[in-house]
């Protein structure tokens, strides 16, 4: 385990390059003296690891030092190449270069690794397509890719909800995308950051102007915070129902994981008295009609009378004429 531990800070630094030992501490999931015990040690092993204290101090590996591909496990280069270009790439416009960063990388390997390649592709092959995909048009990505990688103020044209026509100029810090979605964290004049789906985006033209990012802006630990925030401030419409107990656990994958609760009551015919969490109506009904009669629902009433004269609506639709 410790090996695994050096050689990950060993990555660490020389990808990121000066790290303070709280931040290493941070990424490695271990005690700040952990950090400074390993970072001796690596010393002592011969590597050129370094540690200042002080303003501007930190851990960092001299600048003439690089890993070489000879120093990959067989296991890691089999980790390697078990990934596949993922659909947030191509639609980011750089799948091809992701695809020919692992064909370099499969060429710069020693004559005894190059089959760890073919040994893996033939074995595990990953799909990140869902079967029912749900693509949103994204026809600015291309443009808000350009503004983030060369900080420059894009003029762009949101289409908010109810067809809204909002037109902004943003400094576009970065895209992130969660599952298949989109998002471009931005901000304003006000300097407000604020997170917008890139496909609201409908027009977007770069400017000469360029801004200038925080020096402590974090992309990984912004990111994390708004999640959380979002996650909590989202509405919910709670739904009491008896479901039979070989659909519940369906149910929850459907609707997503903590968002269904078991109660205590028991009901006869071994069912299950469940609370379920959704973020509207027309939502419930629509992924609780999907189960037909595995589930009734029992409040609110208002949802149960929609889900009956659903149920009426269909009876009477395929009704013998």
């Amino acid at each position: 385990m410790r090996a695994d531990r050096l050689l990950s800070l060993l990555m660490l630094l020389q990808t990121r390059g000066r790290m303070t030992a709280e931040r290493l501490a941070g990424e490695l999931e271990v005690s700040v003296r952990t950090v400074y015990r390993d970072v001796y040690a690596l010393r002592v092993a011969g590597f050129p690891v370094y540690s200042e204290r002080g303003l501007g101090g930190g851990c960092y590996l001299h600048k003439d030092y690089r890993m070489r591909l000879t120093d990959l496990t067989e296991g890691e280069l089999a980790a390697l190449f078990t990934m596949t270009v993922p659909t947030p790439l191509v639609d980011l416009g750089v799948g091809q270069q992701a695809k020919g960063a692992l064909l370099k990388l499969a060429a710069a390997l020693p004559a005894t690794r190059r089959d760890v390649e073919q040994h893996v592709r033939n074995r595990i092959h990953l799909d990140p397509e869902s079967w029912n995909p749900s693509r949103e048009p994204l026809p600015c990505l291309a443009q808000l890719r350009q503004g983030v990688w060369q900080d420059r103020w894009v003029k762009t044209t949101f289409l908010r909800i109810r067809g809204i026509i909002v037109t902004r100029e943003i400094a576009p810090y970065a895209l992130v995308a969660k599952s298949s979605t989109w998002n471009v964290i931005w901000a304003g004049r006000d300097a407000k950051l604020r997170v917008d789906r890139a496909s609201t985006v409908i027009d977007a033209a770069l400017l000469d102007e360029k801004f200038t990012r925080p020096e402590d802006f974090d992309l990984s630990v912004f990111w994390s915070k708004w999640v959380s925030t979002a996650e909590a401030n989202r509405a919910v419409f709670s739904v009491v129902a008896i479901a039979k107990q070989d659909v519940i656990s369906m149910l929850e994958r459907e609707i997503g994981k903590g968002r269904l609760a078991k109660l205590t009551i028991q009901e006869p015919d071994n069912r299950q008295r469940v609370e379920l969490k959704f973020e509207f109506l027309t939502q419930a009904r629509s992924i609780l009609l999907s189960f037909g009669g595995a589930i009734e629902v029992l409040s609110p009433e208002a949802l149960r009378r929609s889900m009956a004269d659903f149920g009426e609506q269909i009876q009477s639709a395929y009704r013998d004429r």
